[in-house]
């Protein structure tokens, strides 16, 4: 896009910014005093000079803000309209302002932390031990669970979600990967049982399945024609964390969906075996989600940017 100029002349709003700020400011402080005496007070300013400033606005803007009386100044319509809009736009600034400062701040401070428990331990844990380090006024309490916490109501600064972040309205998040998963297998197993070749040879199968709250996961596949669908079936065994899921896969208990960030070393290494690999559905978003109150605070600022350098742009178990 080509870049636009206006013209220089007599558009003072495009060339006199500080006058245009200056009358924004004695504008909305003579509607919060209910005076230009007063305002002028607040400003530091003289009575008549704020009055010429909100005179010049008003002629910027051709038309009249306020009805003044001997007593009193009022809103006219245009002028209620204009003095909410100057209030959001005063708003931007200081909270513009706001994040500016926090950067200059050292984070420090305790910073409550609630981790799912297999992807928290492996992956997560290293990368805060190392921000721990670069920063030693910060202290993490941290928590492992794969419920969904309520951040606000358990009074939780961070959290690390896999899948559905779930309701966003009072949370901040950040992508940042997402979680692949591949039906697996050890090499004895598959050489006793058999390699399945489409998802109809599945039913031959012992399945190993993850298991929240008492209750078994279905797994999400894709079938022969591309459409995901959602297999049931009755498990031989369910577990409710993913080091022993993987581990009882690795001993030939079964088929397991396992993610690629837990077991990609052992398929390297050629202790699982991947089947069916066209039939992982990788649709499932790994977030940061933090509250919007805690959104300037350096602390939550500074861990949330370097998890997200830690994990992009390729994450860190896909990489050779």
């Amino acid at each position: 896009m080509k870049e636009q100029f206006l013209p220089i002349g007599d558009n003072q709003m495009a060339t006199d910014p500080v006058s245009h700020l200056s009358g924004i400011a004695a504008f909305v402080q003579a509607v919060e005093a209910g005076s230009f005496t007063a305002a002028a007070v607040r400003l530091g300013l003289s009575k008549s000079a704020v009055a010429k400033n909100v005179a010049k606005l008003e002629e910027r803007l051709g038309t009249r803000l306020l009805e003044r009386t001997t007593r009193s100044l009022g809103l006219t319509s245009d002028g209620q309209s204009y003095y909410e809009s100057c209030l959001k736009v005063l708003a931007e600034l200081g909270s513009a302002e706001a994040l500016l400062a926090s950067r200059q701040q050292q984070p420090s401070g305790l910073l409550r932390i609630s981790l799912p428990v297999a992807f928290g331990q492996k992956w997560i844990m290293p990368a805060l031990l190392d921000i721990g380090q670069q920063y030693p006024g910060l202290n993490f309490d941290v928590s492992f669970t794969d419920r969904h916490v309520d951040l606000v109501e358990e009074g939780i600064d961070l959290v690390v979600r896999l899948g559905d972040p779930g309701d966003m309205a009072s949370l901040v998040g950040r992508k940042i990967g997402p979680q692949h998963s591949l039906l697996c297998a050890s090499p004895a197993y598959l050489a006793a049982r058999g390699r399945p070749q489409k998802l109809a040879d599945l039913m031959d199968h012992d399945y190993i399945v993850y298991a929240r709250d008492g209750r078994a996961l279905p797994w999400l596949l894709r079938d022969e024609a591309g459409r995901t669908v959602s297999l049931r079936a009755k498990p031989r065994h369910t577990i409710s964390h993913g080091h022993a899921l993987r581990d009882a896969a690795l001993a030939g208990a079964g088929l397991a969906y396992l993610a690629t960030w837990l077991v990609m070393p052992d398929l390297r290494e050629g202790s699982l075996e991947a089947v069916l690999t066209s039939a992982g559905v990788d649709d499932m978003p790994i977030h940061l989600l933090w509250p919007h109150a805690r959104n300037m605070v350096p602390k939550v600022r500074v861990v949330v940017d370097q998890l997200v350098e830690h994990f992009h742009p390729v994450p860190p178990w896909d990489r050779l």
